[in-house]
């Protein structure tokens, strides 16, 4: 009997810990869906936006829709760079905001994304309401965006990063070595160094020389930023670095790079004398998920007038895949604003190292087709490389950040002979029938014969003329002249600016104001359309459980989950590529 009353007892506390959490479910389901469906959020008086920039940040945003709900809170959310910079223009004209905190300690996005939200923060603070600026570490990429706050604060025990910028590349072939894969390598041009992870264990020269070039281009704009917004030199924060003298907070605070060392509550305590607010009052905080959905300050301008903002973030592939830039989804896309009367000019923007050359040269006969009959600007972003570069070549302008990597015109193939992998490793062995001398070419269980390399080497070629010419008559040069800027060579948007790949250095809202001015439309007579948009409600309560792939990838693997998505890349290569070395990441 005791047994029996147990069971029952077991069974009933069973029962209540399902209904409370189903109970939890539908309280965050319903404020999920409420504020997906755009409810207006009321924002109190003397409020603080507050910014936590430790997340991805891409383009178009992906929002959990139980972010802040307690057991369904995740603070992997991925933030939007157009709604992030939404939001700092509305607040900057809405009465009830009084300033900005920003947690910017690690964000993980590329060096021209930062400077789209620096400059935002720089514009925002023309209000003249404040910009504060915590973290209890700082990387490099973090304090970039914190160099503009009114205060920095970093924690007494914590540490900033202050050592100068690096580019690591991960090369594979001692891996291919021991399998006993063979990679089959053919290519244009000396810095075309995208296939150099899987033939060499090290950098070339020329690799090494233009990657040292890019990246000193990079410091010293990241550097001469830093410089002018905390009243520094450059040289002595050049002497900082090379000297490693940023050990501790208090090294940082004698350097002048932040203004105080300071806990969590001693920020929060300036912050209320900011607002002018008892001590013991809770801070009015307001965080982006809420905002997006408050009330709009700035005008939207003419519904009849539309400028289409075209985003395309990822790698470079065919078809409609939602989470790459496909060439049929995106071209779509493209046709359908070149179509629709109401828009009246089209702004590409492009965060893309490149990759299938056949999936841009389809993307990029529609922008063509969109320039002969409406204004097309391209906005570079963190990449705009390749196959990246390929989109923006056919616009009428291409508009850069200074920190924007670009170029690397050229084109590759390779293809993987496992033949002493499959017979060596797993004891497999192929043979076969043909009807014609080459009726199994292109085959990955065999050795290719200098003829077919040759066949592959004249294909690459061709390719290679195709990206040249159509670049040369886009920029308007000779294709000698551009054929001198290319042969895969990366460069900086500073550098790219100076040798005519693009026309101007600045943000998405540069090359907007330029197609608004290309299509003769004044501020205020036109609205901002963003495709895509956000995916919808439901899709991203699925997610909430499931995960996206790549996270629950990261989440499974850790530090082996870069090594995966290579090979995920590699599984996604079909064809000629048009696309940057793997892996790149500027830090």
């Amino acid at each position: 009997m005791r047994q029996f009353f147990k069971y029952v007892f077991a069974t009933i506390v069973g029962i209540l810990l399902f209904t409370f959490v189903a109970f939890l479910m539908v309280l965050a389901i319903g404020s999920a869906f409420s504020a997906a469906s755009g409810d207006e959020v009321s924002v109190k008086e003397n409020s603080v936006l507050k910014l936590n920039l430790n997340s991805p940040i891409r383009e178009i945003g992906v929002e959990n829709p139980f972010g802040g709900f307690g057991p369904f809170n995740s603070s992997g959310d991925v933030i939007g760079l157009i709604d992030l910079k939404q939001a700092l223009a509305n607040a900057k004209l809405d009465p009830n905001i009084k300033g900005v905190y920003v947690q910017t300690e690690y964000p993980q996005t590329g060096w021209a994304s930062l400077e789209e939200i620096r400059n935002a923060l720089i514009d925002f603070k023309k209000s003249k309401k404040f910009v504060v600026a915590y973290g209890e570490v700082m990387t490099e990429k973090g304090y970039y965006i914190a160099s503009v706050a009114d205060n920095i604060y970093l924690n007494p025990a914590g540490a900033l990063e202050w050592n100068g910028l690096d580019a690591e590349y991960t090369f594979f072939k001692g891996t291919f070595d021991k399998l006993g894969i063979k990679p089959e390598i053919f290519r244009v041009g000396e810095f075309k160094s995208a296939v150099e992870p899987f033939i060499r264990e090290d950098m070339s020269e020329a690799n090494k020389a233009q990657t040292t070039s890019f990246l000193n281009s990079l410091n010293t704009h990241f550097l001469a930023n830093v410089a002018q917004s905390r009243g520094l030199q450059v040289p002595e924060l050049k002497k900082l670095a090379d000297d490693l003298s940023i050990q501790t907070a208090g090294d940082a605070l004698r350097a002048k790079l932040v203004t105080k060392v300071a806990y969590y509550d001693e920020v929060e305590t300036d912050i209320r004398k900011s607002l002018k607010i008892d001590e013991k009052k809770k801070i009015d905080f307001v965080t982006l998920g809420k905002y997006e959905n408050a009330k709009k300050y700035v005008e939207e301008g003419n519904i009849k007038n539309r400028i289409a903002v075209i985003v395309t973030d990822g790698e470079i592939v065919s078809g409609k895949d939602d989470e790459n830039i496909a060439s049929d989804r995106v071209a779509e896309q493209i046709r359908k604003a070149r179509l629709d009367e109401k828009v009246k000019a089209i702004v590409i923007r492009v965060n893309s190292p490149g990759g299938s050359a056949l999936a841009s040269d389809v993307m990029w006969r529609e922008i063509v087709l969109a320039n002969k009959a409406k204004p097309v600007i391209a906005s570079m972003s963190d990449y705009a490389a390749s196959g990246g570069y390929y989109l923006a070549m056919g616009a009428r302008q291409i508009v850069a950040e200074p920190n924007t990597i670009t170029g690397s015109i050229g084109i590759f193939g390779m293809l993987f002979n496992t033949e002493g992998f499959f017979k060596d490793k797993l004891g497999i062995t192929y043979d076969r029938v043909v009807t014609n001398t080459h009726s199994d070419f292109p085959s990955f269980t065999r050795e290719m014969t200098p003829f077919e390399k040759n066949v592959l080497q004249q294909s690459v070629n061709r390719g290679y003329e195709i990206f040249t010419s159509k670049a040369a008559q886009g920029r308007k040069l000779s294709v000698d002249s551009l054929k001198a800027l290319a042969s895969g060579r990366v460069w900086s948007g500073v550098q790219a600016k100076a040798n005519g790949l693009v026309d101007e250095l600045g943000g998405l809202d540069r090359a907007i104001q330029l197609a608004a001015k290309a299509a003769k439309l004044e501020a205020g007579d036109y609205r901002v359309r963003y495709t895509p948009e956000k995916k919808n409600a439901i899709e991203e309560l699925v997610k909430s459980f499931t995960g996206s792939d790549e996270e629950t990838m990261q989440a499974t693997l850790g530090d082996l989950a870069p090594y995966v998505k290579y090979l995920k890349t590699l599984k996604r290569m079909e064809g000629i590529q048009a696309r940057l070395p793997f892996g790149l990441d500027v830090k």
